[in-house]
């Protein structure tokens, strides 16, 4: 790449991994980064998102953890959604670790802010959706989007979501299925809900058959006199939606949201209540199998939802996004004079990524199987919502969140001294 003319890199989408990808990518001086946004603005949909010690590494090597501040997620309570009675409570273990600065939920704008402020000016281009891919002769390809314009790149790097198009295109047999969850989001004042008991507390999970309702801080409370603070109503038993239709982000009304927790403790349903007509917004769940490759044509590299259509899993997707990006930084970078760079950096992003989210489904199967031998054994739910709790939620995930992105690098590098 040395001596020659600037490798060309299109970055598709504007969310937290393309543009931690932009940032890591556009420190490398033999690369000239473009990101396009279909959106006309930046635009960040949902409502909080949880970062842990693996988002703070990543964020730190970005430049931009400073930028970042939310409600800590200390004193996590699980609870009984029909009952209210209490089954766990957790001090976050991140949040007593000395060099940690604890696990947080945080305005996603917040996230999307901190990282925009870190994009060098010119290089993210607006209203530019992505209809169509093709390969190209001498290791190029081309990207049409919807205004008719198109692009030629050297490296493609697929940063376009759970529907990504990109995906589609390499791996044309890959279904997206409706996972039969929704999702009702929204951050309300803190004040709004300060006259229902044990509603704002706490980081809290309150458990049903058919659903469970999360609730937490979104706001560091010294920046503000009136925090905003999130309920999430998520139900598992919606009716079926094409993987075709993008249900994501649209309006909910009240009533329907509040028929998802008619059967919960009164608490939550005033929690639900106190919300007003047109806050409420519905997000679908899709999900699909593991790929087999996360690269392709020998150029393009998915990362984030693109790259595993997790459906949210394990609620750090923007970290595992930005962790993808920056890797893929590290790999152009130690193959920057090889005979064949970019095909040699995307091998080494594969090496490095694809077993990690391998290793995510297995844990899925695993806790997915224990769970249903756990439902066939006892018809005690507060037994069943235990073994939930301590399987799904506190099992060992630390490869999750405690993942040092930059020790995964050296370690690799180490390993393969050809990179040192």
């Amino acid at each position: 790449m040395v001596g020659q003319a600037l490798t060309s890199v299109a970055i598709i989408g504007g969310g937290p991994g393309g543009l931690g990808t932009a940032i890591a990518l556009s420190q490398l001086p033999f690369l000239k980064v473009t990101l396009y946004e279909k959106n006309s603005e930046p635009r960040e949909a949902g409502a909080g998102i949880s970062l842990s010690t693996n988002a703070w590494k990543v964020l730190d090597l970005l430049g931009a953890s400073d930028g970042v501040k939310g409600g800590s997620k200390s004193n996590t309570h699980q609870r009984n959604a029909y009952t209210g009675k209490i089954l766990s409570i957790v001090e976050h273990p991140e949040n007593s670790e000395a060099q940690s600065r604890g696990a947080i939920r945080a305005r996603r704008t917040r996230l999307q802010s901190a990282l925009l402020a870190q994009v060098p000016e010119g290089i993210i281009q607006y209203s530019k959706k992505l209809v169509a891919l093709e390969d190209l002769p001498r290791q190029s390809t081309r990207l049409v989007f919807d205004d008719g314009t198109e692009v030629i790149a050297d490296i493609v790097v697929g940063a376009d979501g759970l529907h990504s198009i990109i995906r589609k295109t390499l791996i044309k047999d890959h279904e997206l299925r409706f996972t039969g969850n929704s999702a009702f989001r929204v951050l309300v004042p803190k004040s709004r809900l300060a006259h229902i008991p044990d509603i704002t507390s706490t980081t809290a999970w309150w458990w049903g058959e058919d659903g469970h309702v999360y609730l937490s801080d979104v706001d560091d409370e010294e920046e503000s006199n009136d925090p905003l603070f999130e309920i999430t109503v998520r139900s598992y038993n919606e009716p079926n939606i094409s993987g075709k239709t993008v249900f994501w982000g649209i309006p909910a009304t009240n009533e329907k949201v509040g028929s998802r927790v008619e059967k919960f403790d009164q608490r939550l349903r005033d929690a639900v209540s106190a919300v007003q007509e047109g806050e409420w917004r519905e997000f679908a769940t899709f999900a699909g199998p593991r790929l087999d490759k996360i690269t392709g044509w020998n150029k393009i590299a998915l990362i984030g939802d693109a790259s595993h259509p997790l459906s949210g899993a394990f609620g750090s997707g923007a970290t595992f996004a930005m962790e993808d990006g920056w890797i893929l930084a590290r790999a152009l970078e130690h193959t920057q004079y090889t005979a064949h760079p970019v095909q040699e950096a995307l091998d080494i992003f594969e090496q490095i990524r694809s077993p990690y989210y391998s290793k995510m489904y297995r844990h899925l199967d695993e806790t997915k199987a224990k769970m249903q031998g756990f439902k066939t054994e006892t018809d005690n739910f507060d037994a069943f919502l235990q073994a939930k709790i301590d399987t799904f939620l506190y099992g060992d995930k630390d490869f999750i969140y405690k993942n040092d992105i930059e020790k995964v690098w050296t370690e690799y590098a180490d390993e393969h001294g050809h990179l040192t």
